[in-house]
Order: structure tokens, then sequence, then C-alpha cells
């Protein structure tokens, strides 16, 4: 156990985590030449086009240390975007160490922050890293002097690197061995092992990544799961190199994973403890619960796929914890999940692996929160979309839920935050400087305000610089309205929301242009409404596509070509009353690109 060594790579999105691991392999010679290729541990479609890593990847390296010994290294590469950050949170409760990677050219940004903050609170031991040392615009003294601010470390301390070209490397993986401590746990002891991961495939089942706390386990072994209380025969256990590498028993202190042949995705929870079925150990605490951001509905295209879309639900739930549903109906799009998701990217991201990986071609509603609604009665009604909301007349009052929201950032950008955050209904709590170049601000801000576009403009405000972290504070009263979008007159209840009554008119004019720009001219006008209950807010018509009738009239009586004119004019008219309005899926999601 002496000899093993836990850690992750932890950073801001886009500082090199990625190819820093890609160098760490080669260097250990982990990955053959023929097997090397750009973000090696990034296996994901998305994540190598979008140039992000959306999952965390776990791998272990065998490497000699030149006090001539041998070292296991397990590695774990994590994603960077704020989105994916319970990925982060549960790589560092299997990690007793973490490298903290800084751009040279960039310094601290927004996530270096946070994922620091989360790693310190996991106990780990951190290795302040700088990389991109051989770019021509890298600062490396200004961000030695940030990095020691920080987390007041020695100057020695502050390794420096380039993943691109392999500058340092060695001296990484001699501090990850001399720095980071080997895992505590007793091998004698029953088995507890933490699941950080799993994986559906489609011929083996369930595949579950863990970390050995204390204890061994064997191939064959019974084994159960705490939380779920099943027991099942381990039928193959191992460890993780580029490929799964099989072996007869994974022992304390190791990152490995184990096949039982399980097909139900609901009997493995990621954060729940396997320990041996005939001398059980009690459970380990896992990771914090997640917290969605955003709520939208996902729906198929096709009724009948409804059933198949369930199962691909519980798939992709496994591979991603952070993803939460529940059943829901709509009059439009009939069955289908109310999902709650980290974010906008993490909402993208999933409609994307739904189509990709299972083929699910799905419809995503307008993102929203829950509501709480009082009747005259006082009854309370949970409002959790627009279809649910009672009528106004037997309503007392709606509340919404606020949020405390903290924002780090540097102080040149406060009077970008504050404009922000007051157009979103935000009250400024407090304002305090944590160094000179520091400064945290608490709002207290509705979370209606944050579904849509306000990590995209805080960013875009604050060129990434701003860490944003959020909870709960109950709810509030306030003036939610809900607003309908009519197409000739027809609701059409998945663009339906539930906005603030001042910012009604403004959204509801935005999302009838654009709803304008999006569907298809038909032969017939096409009258395009923003209601809040009877009264019309906003409208825009899409004009028909008109046939030339009268071509074929050359010269002549105008006689003639009024009449024509008349006749198409009537089958227009009759073509309206039956005619269907199809709603292309962009027109679903434009509600949230309104300001592009």
């Amino acid at each position: 156990m002496k000899n093993i060594r836990n850690f992750c790579i932890i950073a801001h999105i886009d500082h090199g985590k990625s190819t820093l691991a890609d160098r760490l392999l080669q260097t250990t010679n982990t990955i053959s030449e023929r097997e090397m290729m750009d973000q090696v541990l990034d296996d994901m479609d998305l994540e190598r086009e979008k140039g992000i890593t959306i999952k965390s990847h776990a791998i272990q390296i065998n490497y000699k240390h030149t006090d001539g010994q041998s070292y296991i290294l397990n590695l774990i590469d994590t994603p960077g975007h704020v989105d994916f950050s319970y990925e982060v949170s549960r790589a560092l409760a299997a990690c007793e160490g973490a490298l903290l990677l800084v751009d040279a050219t960039q310094g601290i940004q927004a996530q270096t922050i946070s994922n620091l903050y989360l790693a310190v609170e996991n106990n780990l031991e951190i290795i302040p890293v700088i990389n991109k040392i051989d770019m021509e615009g890298a600062m490396i003294e200004e961000v030695k002097d940030q990095i020691i601010e920080l987390i007041g470390c020695k100057g020695d301390d502050i390794l420096l690197a380039s993943g691109r070209t392999g500058i340092g490397i060695e001296g990484i993986l001699t501090a990850i061995v001399d720095r980071i401590p080997s895992p505590s746990g007793v091998p004698d002891a029953p088995l507890q092992a933490l699941i950080f991961d799993s994986v559906f495939n489609s011929f083996r089942g369930i595949i579950v990544y863990y970390r050995i706390m204390s204890g061994s386990i064997r191939k064959g072994q019974k084994i159960k799961f705490v939380s779920t209380d099943t027991s099942y025969e381990a039928d193959e256990v191992g460890v993780l190199k580029l490929t799964m590498s099989e072996q007869k028993e994974v022992k304390c202190g190791d990152v490995g994973y184990l096949i039982t042949g399980i097909k139900n995705a609901k009997e493995v929870k990621v954060g729940d403890t396997i320990v041996d079925s005939v001398n059980p150990a009690p459970m380990i605490k896992g990771f914090e619960e997640v917290k969605p951001m955003v709520f939208a509905g996902i729906y198929p295209v096709n009724t009948d796929d409804f059933e198949e879309l369930r199962e691909c639900m519980d798939k992709l739930q496994l591979n991603d914890a952070s993803l939460t549903y529940e059943l829901e109906t709509s009059q439009a799009l009939g069955f289908g999940f109310r999902c709650g998701f980290l974010g906008l990217l993490h909402m993208e991201i999933i409609q994307e692996r739904l189509e990709r990986e299972f083929n699910q071609t799905v419809i995503t509603t307008v993102p929203n929160v829950s509501f709480k609604a009082y009747s005259t009665k006082g009854e309370e009604i949970p409002v959790n979309n627009p279809s649910e909301m009672p009528d106004p007349t037997q309503m007392d009052r709606i509340d919404e839920p606020f949020i405390k929201a903290q924002i780090i950032t540097k102080p040149e950008y406060i009077g970008n935050i504050m404009t922000l955050c007051l157009g979103k209904r935000g009250m400024l709590i407090n304002q305090s400087y944590l160094t000179q170049n520091r400064v945290e601000l608490i709002f207290e801000i509705p979370l209606t305000e944050i579904v849509f576009d306000f990590y995209d403009k805080l960013k875009s405000q604050t060129r990434g610089y701003a860490s944003f972290d959020y909870h709960p504070i109950g709810y509030r009263s306030s003036d939610i309205v809900k607003m309908d979008i009519l197409l000739n007159g027809d609701k059409v209840d998945a663009l339906s929301a539930l906005i603030h009554r001042s910012r009604s008119q403004d959204f509801g004019r935005k999302l009838c242009e654009k709803l304008k720009e999006l569907l298809p001219r038909q032969q017939f006008q096409i009258a395009i409404q923003a209601a809040i209950g009877a009264k019309v807010v906003a409208r825009e018509n899409i004009s028909a596509m008109r046939k030339d009738v009268t071509a074929k009239c050359y010269g002549g009586d105008i006689s003639r070509k009024r009449k024509l004119l008349e006749k198409q004019k009537e089958g227009k008219k009759r073509m309206r009353q039956i005619g269907n309005v199809e709603v292309p899926q962009e027109a679903f999601l434009a509600v949230l690109k309104l300001d592009d």
C-alpha cells in the first residue's frame, strides 16, 4: 500500500489538464506510441469535438522512481467546466492528492479557486503546477505570486511544466510520489469500497468503478451494496489501465472496476459503499447530494418510444449521476420526463448524448424552476411547469425560490457584475475583499433569473474570471405570471413559460420575433402571439407563401385575374382553418438564445 498514490488533476477549463495527462501516460510508457493520440482519456466523440472534458477518467500508471522502487499511480483526469463540478467532487473523494494546474498565460481563474476549495475540504495534498510555460505570453513570476497568495505555499513548491512539449513531467511524477501520502486503510479489515462512477455496457451489464478504503475484493467474492441492500457475486474485478485489466484481487487503497452482471440501473448508486455480504462493514459517508439548477422537460418525438427513452435515461444516469429526472406529461408532447441539470451546457450535453449514444430523437422544453402557488382556500400547490399553474381567479399568491449567490472575481469587474445581478432582480447583501485582487460579492437572486443565460453572461462580462456558487434560501412571494404562446389561436404548451410580470412584455416580444425566424412558412398566414391570460402582449405574423396564380393570364380583362385571386384567397382561408403548424426542435431551444 505504501507504493500506491491516488491523485487527480484539477484546473479551470482549458488550462491543459487532458494534455498533461497525455504526457504523464506517455512518459511512463503506460500507452504505446501506436495507441497515443491527443486527449487520449477523452473517449467520447462530444469531448473531442468540443475540446472539453465531460467525464472524469481514471487510469493506472506504473512508475519507476529514482530511488529504484516501483509505484502505482492512480490518475483521475477531471472536467474544468462549472456545469461538471459534481464530477470533480466525486473524483476528489477517491484521491489523497491533487495537481492544481494553472495556465501561465491566464493565471488563476474562477474554477481554479472553486476546485481548490473542494480539494481543501476533502483534506487533499495540493501540488501547484504552472502549465504552458513554453507559450509566448507566459507570466510565470506573476502567476507564481498569485498561487502563493491563494494557497500560502513556498515558491519552491510550485512546479513548472508544459503539457505540450513535455517539460517538467519527470519533476511532477517525482513530486506525486514524494508529496502525496499513500492511502490510509486497514488491508486486513472487512471490505469497504466507495463507488465513484459507473457505466452501462450492453454485453457485460453495469460496470462499477470504486476506490477501496479498507480490506480487499476478490473474484468470486459475495459482495453487497449498502444503500440498496442487494447482494451479488463479483464475476470480474480488476484495475483501470487504458482498457480494463482483470486481476484476481484488488487490494486496499487501489482504484478498480467490478462486474457483477447487474442489468437494472436502479441497483447501483454513485456514493454507495460496497461491503462483504458475510461480514458487512459500516457505510462510508458518500458525496454531497447533487443540486440541480435548471429543470426542463425531455420528450420523445414519437410517443411510442417513451419506454425506450425511460431505459436510456436510466443508463445515462448511471454514467452521469448529476442528472435527476421524474415522470411528466404534456398536452402537446405526451409522456416524457422532467429533468434536473447543473446548467445549460450540461442540458445540451445530455440531449446530444441521448441522440448519439442511444439514437433517441427528443424534444427539450423551455427550462424553468419549481414554484409554490397558494389557493384562496390556503392550499399549497407545487407548480413544476406552466401547465400546472392554477387559474389566477382561484389563486391567492405564488412564491418563487430564492438563492444566495456567492461570486468571487477581480475588482475591475465589480461594476459589470452589479449591473448584471441587479438587472436580474438581485439584491446585494455583502461585498468583501478576500485579497487585494480578489473580491467576494454576495447576492440574493430569484432562481428563475439564473436559469437562462446567467452563467454565460457572467462569464462574458468577466472574461471567464468569476466563480459562482449558490445555495437555496427558501421561497418568497412574487408577481409571477404564465405566458402562453399561441400559433393561429392554438396554445403550444411546450413553449409556455412562467415569468415575472415586469419582464413578460419584453420576453414575449423577443420570443415572437425569434419564432418568426424559425417557423417555416406555410401556404397560409400564421399569427404568433404571446398572451398573459386573455391579454395579448406581443404579436408577429408569418406571411403566406404566395403562388402566382395569375401568371397564365397574358393581358385580357382584369376581372379574370381578380377571379383567380379571389379563388386563391378562399382556398387559403379554408386551409388556415384546418392547417397545422409544424414547430421544429430549434423553436423550443429558441427561448434559451433570445439575446443572441
